[in-house]
């Protein structure tokens, strides 16, 4: 196996997906070409008794990053995932990895493909109830077949990084909601795969737990860096977890950005809805909203804020030292922009839509 951890986002791939459709029912290819044209779901289905899963998706997924795909229930977005390790096969289209395309795998290739370059973590834990922690982790080393000399001391490197030490002998009916998460991510991370498939991974847990879950999944990806697509419904969970979000409807990509332009650009009237209760302060960053710096030797504020800061804390921090403006600097604390307090707050007010402006 190689070392993913040692291994930098530049020198890997990430996931491009292109043209890509999916229709359920007995003669899919048959009305292909009638959808390309215009057809819609609706239709479709009436007058045809076929489903239009995914419809004319082209995304590419970075490496080193993680890429969350989220959207109501029936939207695709497990549909979609299902795609990239070809548990689902389209109608249409190409799934893109390392130059390969994984729709065109021969069944010998698409199963080394998900032993060694994939790994699925769902919601539902999918433990097996009769192995141990250390058991279930170890698994998917055991289908390679690894040696149990060399999985085992794999397998308990990712339980101790996951903070389950001590719970190596335990059975998954012996753990909480949250524990048996983490046993599925450890079992996930043990294989070291570039892509890691999330479906709903923290649906079923707790708020709590679910935000213990996200943080340590972000602590371990600022270190392995590994390609994450990560499937939800939440956007708190999208906005906290995303580099980049895909948001479906009805099969078709609404809008693709970061959650900083999905928030402040929301892209038709649906993402607007969707973004409308976000609390902006917490996700919206100084850095998106900065003033460029002025040309010339003008004078910068002594004051400085971080770029990475959101509005809230940099308002906060303006407001704690009496200030009204501040220079927003970059991680290496070079200038990069200017802020002030009323332009955080007017950033902050989730603009009014014309229902609010009639309430009025």
């Amino acid at each position: 196996m190689t070392d993913s951890t040692t291994q930098s986002a530049e020198t890997r791939s990430g996931v491009e997906i292109r043209d890509l459709y999916k229709i359920f029912g007995s003669n899919p290819k048959r009305y292909i070409d009638a959808v390309k044209n215009g057809m819609t779901k609706t239709e479709l289905n009436d007058k045809h008794n076929h489903v239009l899963g995914l419809q004319n998706i082209n995304l590419e997924l970075p490496p080193g990053q993680i890429s969350v795909i989220m959207g109501l229930s029936g939207s695709g977005k497990s549909t979609l995932i299902r795609h990239i390790n070809g548990l689902i096969m389209p109608t249409a289209g190409q799934i893109l990895y390392n130059g390969r395309d994984v729709v065109q795998m021969n069944e010998q290739e698409l199963r080394e493909f998900r032993r060694h370059e994939t790994a699925m973590v769902f919601q539902k834990f999918a433990l097996l109830p009769h192995r141990t922690v250390l058991q279930n982790v170890s698994y998917g080393l055991d289908v390679q077949g690894i040696a149990r000399s060399k999985s085992e001391p794999i397998a308990r490197k990712w339980i101790e990084r996951v903070g389950l030490a001590g719970y190596e002998d335990n059975y998954p009916a012996q753990l909480s909601g949250g524990m048996q998460q983490r046993v599925g991510l450890a079992r996930a991370l043990a294989n070291d795969a570039d892509i890691l498939l999330m479906d709903e991974a923290f649906s079923a847990l707790d708020p709590l737990i679910r935000m213990d879950m996200q943080k340590v999944l972000l602590d371990l990806q600022s270190e392995l860096k590994k390609t994450i697509i990560f499937i939800t419904h939440d956007l708190d969970e999208a906005l906290r977890l995303g580099d980049k979000i895909a948001i479906l409807r009805d099969g078709a990509l609404s809008q693709v950005g970061t959650g900083q332009q999905i928030v402040l650009n929301p892209a038709n009237d649906y993402i607007a809805e969707f973004v409308r209760e976000v609390n902006r302060g917490r996700v919206i960053k100084a850095e998106t909203v900065a003033t460029p710096l002025p040309e010339g030797d003008a004078p910068l504020p002594e004051f400085k804020i971080k770029g990475g800061s959101t509005l809230e804390k940099a308002a906060r921090r303006l407001a704690e030292h009496d200030q009204r403006k501040a220079t927003v600097v970059a991680r290496d604390g070079r200038p990069i922009g200017t802020i002030d307090m009323h332009t955080m707050l007017t950033a902050m007010v989730t603009p009014a839509t014309v229902d609010d402006e009639d309430a009025a």
